[in-house]
């Protein structure tokens, strides 16, 4: 009983600490591109970073790259793999060493567990981009509305906007200004911008800009309406996750505790996961796999409510 509840801590203390070793990395890379502005310093890169950055640059990247942008994950394509190579090689010597899973059934596992990994990211931070641009639309609106009120026309203000909005509103607004100044059609720009981000908020406001620009009228109240309704959604959505917290949190808990059990029981006894090796075994294993993965959706689906 002893060795699971010491395996159950390392795993807490190893998830806390990944979780806390991401953000002082995401802290540690702006820190050095501010640095880097003054004081530009040339490193030499080991082999493995080398390769890496050669595969960033491939087709074949920049598939994985799209989803990690839109997932709002600052890794690279190469480092998502690396980290995923590293993690199924991680639970093979663990299964093998701590609960005695023979290596092949301990090596099919850890790939099973790194595509489910891969997958589940994607699946639980889909679209996680866009939610950050929604979020910061009303801030926009605050924006170009004090812009508008102010005399500006709306290039100028969305070049404010490039200017004053934190990331990632900056870079998609910094992109449209340039587009601008470069002579694109302020349509055109709009539309490209509805393309990269199809929310309906975005369409929203795209739709208010182009009629505004073409028709007239006072946009500053337009925008700060908008503002002001964008807002109580924001806190509509907000009430919403916390009241469905705890459910979405059940989906995660589900499928993790029964494996945690299995390896448990193979520690306390021998032989335990050898009928998994069976053909009876492999079955009622597919069939417990399919259960828990559409348990999981399913909850997911349940606890995701749209506003």
């Amino acid at each position: 009983m002893i060795p699971s509840i010491l395996f159950s801590l390392s795993v807490l203390l190893f998830i806390i600490g990944f979780y806390q070793y991401l953000g002082f990395r995401s802290q540690k890379k702006e820190l050095k591109q501010k640095i880097s502005k003054f004081f530009p310093v040339k490193k030499r890169k080991s082999i493995i970073v080398v390769w890496g950055s050669r595969f960033d640059q491939t087709e074949l990247a920049k598939p994985i790259n799209d989803k990690l942008q839109k997932a709002s994950v600052p890794l690279t394509a190469s480092e998502l793999l690396g980290a995923l190579i590293v993690g199924c090689l991680g639970v093979t010597v663990l299964l093998t060493n701590l609960f005695d899973v023979p290596l092949r059934i301990s090596f099919l596992l850890g790939l099973f567990t790194a595509a489910l990994s891969y997958w589940l990211l994607f699946l639980i931070r889909q679209n996680r981009y866009n939610d950050r641009l929604n979020s910061q639309l009303s801030e926009v609106c605050r924006l170009l509305g004090n812009s508008a009120r102010a005399g500006m026309t709306i290039n100028q203000g969305i070049e404010m906007v490039a200017r004053e909005a934190s990331s990632p509103a900056r870079e998609e607004f910094s992109r449209i200004a340039s587009e601008l100044r470069l002579g694109v059609d302020f349509e055109k720009a709009m539309r490209d911008l509805q393309n990269r981000i199809p929310s309906r908020e975005f369409q929203l406001f795209i739709a208010t800009l182009l009629i505004q620009k073409k028709s007239g009228g006072n946009l500053f109240s337009v925008l700060d309406e908008m503002a002001n309704t964008l807002e109580e959604r924001k806190v509509l959505n907000q009430t919403i996750k916390t009241m469905t917290a705890e459910q979405r949190y059940i989906s995660y808990f589900v499928p993790a505790l029964p494996i945690l059990l299995l390896l448990i029981m193979n520690q306390i006894v021998d032989g335990f996961l050898e009928p998994l090796s069976t053909i009876p075994g492999i079955i009622l294993g597919t069939i417990f796999i399919l259960g828990t993965g559409v348990t999981f959706i399913l909850v997911k689906k349940v606890t995701n409510i749209k506003v």
